[in-house]
């Protein structure tokens, strides 16, 4: 069987540049290596959004960026999870097999009620309607962080004990985990997290992008003063990200040597960031001004994603006596 890649977006926020290179880079390549299928998951984020012209809004956001950013829907299925509803059933198919221990033991939700998200059905049940989203289109890789390993796993077994139950219907997906992952650096110092809001959006305002950047927390050496470390600051680090090799280096031995301070930092880091990301935010602006050729975008792919589901949904139904 063909290698199939399934990647989820939920669209909670903004996106930001640890999204970018954690997530959106290596999907995005991924699409010139194999069969992708690319999903903004609305439905999940009904499970902490209340809001619904902000889940609107950053739906939207997220399928303006995703494309701005290289997402070609001539080479992969893009679509929105609403628009395939075969995934509420198959999410209460699955549902009927997964043992409730498998779920109180799921990480996620422990973490986020500890965080004070108030519990409830949705919540609990998010990795059934995960496993859904993966077993719907016979996903043979599906590429997960550490944090979400757990899920897959659990997907893994929902699918072997439907297997095992009803006779073999689902394809049981492998994980692809990157091992090494550089964790970027936010404007505190700190990962870069929506949730700690420290991040540096993808796409914005240039004045208000470029005051964040400025705001960056450093230590207190003058301009003067040799900075051995100069590397391992988090302005450094970011700006290794958007710099070529050569400038980078150039610039890191003017902070060993001393004379070069933290404001000539963040003014580097400023200007590769914003030129970095600039062809991306000129097609997003292009597409949304023609938010008619997006949602046709979206619509042409979740046509193509129903026509992998549909046949999917029938056979679970067909194996399970619905029928």
């Amino acid at each position: 069987m063909a290698t199939r890649t399934l990647t989820g977006i939920t669209p909670s926020g903004t996106l930001h540049v640890g999204n970018y290179f954690g997530a959106m880079r290596p999907a995005i390549a991924a699409q010139d290596l194999g069969e992708c299928y690319y999903f903004i998951a609305n439905y999940h984020s009904l499970t902490t959004v209340f809001d619904p012209e902000v889940r609107r809004r950053n739906t939207l956001g997220i399928a303006l960026d995703w494309l701005a950013c290289g997402l070609d829907p001539t080479k992969s299925v893009f679509w929105r999870q609403s628009d395939v509803p075969e995934v509420c059933e198959l999410t209460w198919l699955l549902g009927t097999l997964t043992p409730m221990g498998l779920l109180e033991r799921a990480h996620s939700y422990k973490d986020k009620t500890a965080k004070g998200i108030a519990p409830n059905f949705g919540l609990f049940a998010y990795p059934v309607l995960m496993a859904a989203d993966i077993l719907l289109y016979d996903t043979t890789v599906v590429p997960v962080g550490k944090d979400q390993k757990q899920h897959l796993e659990m997907t893994r077994d929902i699918a072997i004990k439907f297997n095992q139950t009803y006779g073999e219907t689902f394809v049981v997906p492998e994980p692809s985990i990157a091992e090494e992952v550089a964790i970027i650096p936010g404007v505190d110092g700190q990962k870069m997290s929506a949730s700690y809001g420290n991040t540096l959006p993808i796409m914005g305002e240039e004045k208000a992008l470029k005051k964040k950047v400025m705001s960056i927390v450093m230590d207190s050496r003058t301009r003067e003063e040799p900075k051995p470390d100069g590397e391992e600051l988090p302005a450094s680090q970011l700006l290794k990200l958007f710099a070529p090799a050569d400038e980078f280096a150039s610039i890191m031995d003017q902070l060993k040597a001393g004379g070069y301070g933290y404001g000539d930092l963040k003014k580097a880091l400023f200007t590769h960031y914003w030129e970095f990301f600039r062809e991306a935010r000129e097609k997003r602006a292009e597409l949304a001004a023609n938010l008619d050729h997006v949602e046709s975008i979206l619509q042409d792919g979740a046509s193509r994603a129903r026509a992998v589901a549909s046949e999917v949904l029938d056979r679970a139904r067909r194996n399970c006596g619905i029928v």
